[in-house]
């Protein structure tokens, strides 16, 4: 029998009874018989003792698009910290519930009735004035105004973006095709017909009115530029291909008169009032309960959402 380093000291240079300990006698294997448990996402969220589970955050967070997934995870741990404050608030007020159904008949869960019930008994909101309404349309008048209607026109030369050389052909087809109309614009129909892959050739390229919505963003930029009677000298492009447009007529928006829109007004001013209560309701609630991982007040996110 062979013992191999037996005594560790003997040519490192360290005296007998020095201390010295060879590295073998201290090794231990690592115990891979349980994994290690994963760290969590968030520090344990809680409101007055009672904790938000952490897969209850992982779940809300679908509910919170964002630019990462950590603030996604901030918003849902945040929102759920409202709703458990507002649950113990309605707790302690001993509400009795009473669940509504929707206009599909389905009924509200006695948590969300809960809510419901509590903000409805615990935030005033007033009425918006005729003078506030008026106010605000004074100084918001760009905000009432009809939509302009186009009446257009237009030649598609299609082209699949996936497609460069395709895309590079349809160009060059469209550049010379807006070329001749602009110089015979009576051939627009004429063209529409032979050349447009769009539906509306049959009808010479006539799209009827247009209103915001009615088209691609690219096209409705064109019109907005264009003088009745104009053909756009280069063609627009467009996720489609490249449109050869012809503004036959536009009526710009009108002004709506105060009457008309005061309804409306007074519905967005109470709704902006009726959020900032409900924030100021939840920041009295939370400045008095203990909260510990997240921060409700926190400036970078709404109270509720």
């Amino acid at each position: 029998m062979v013992t191999l380093f037996n005594n560790a000291n003997k040519g490192t240079g360290a005296p007998e009874g020095s201390g010295h300990k060879d590295s073998y006698s201290t090794y231990q294997e690592p115990d891979t018989r349980i994994p290690p448990k994963a760290r969590p996402v968030l520090d344990a969220v809680s409101v007055n003792g009672v904790e938000i589970a952490e897969s209850d955050i992982l779940a809300e967070a679908q509910n919170h698009p964002a630019e990462n997934p950590g603030a996604a995870l901030l918003a849902a741990a945040r929102a759920l910290a409202v709703r458990e404050l507002l649950l113990q608030r309605a707790v302690e007020l001993n509400l009795v519930l009473a669940p509504e159904r929707n206009a599909d008949g389905r009924r509200e869960t006695d948590e969300d009735a809960a809510i419901r019930m509590l903000i409805e008994q615990e935030v005033s909101v007033p009425s918006a004035t005729a003078e506030e309404c008026l106010r605000f349309y004074e100084n918001n008048r760009a905000k009432f105004r009809s939509e302009p209607i186009f009446e257009a026109s237009h030649i598609l030369i299609a082209a699949d973006p996936a497609d460069q050389r395709a895309r590079d052909a349809a160009r060059h087809d469209a550049e010379r095709l807006a070329t001749v109309l602009v110089e015979h614009p009576s051939e627009f129909a004429t063209m529409a017909r032979t050349h447009s892959a769009c539906p509306s050739a049959a009808q010479g390229g006539n799209l009827g009115q247009l209103t915001r919505g009615s088209t691609v963003a690219e096209f409705e930029r064109a019109l907005a530029r264009m003088t009745e009677g104009e053909i756009t000298p280069r063609p627009v492009e467009s996720r489609f291909g490249f449109h050869i447009i012809r503004l036959e007529r536009r009526i710009d928006g009108e002004q709506l008169p105060f009457d008309f829109v005061q309804d409306r007004i007074a519905g967005w001013l109470e709704a902006s009032t009726w959020s900032k209560a409900v924030s100021q309701f939840i920041a009295i609630l939370a400045a008095d309960a203990t909260i510990t991982g997240i921060d409700v007040l926190g400036a970078d996110g709404p109270l509720m959402q």
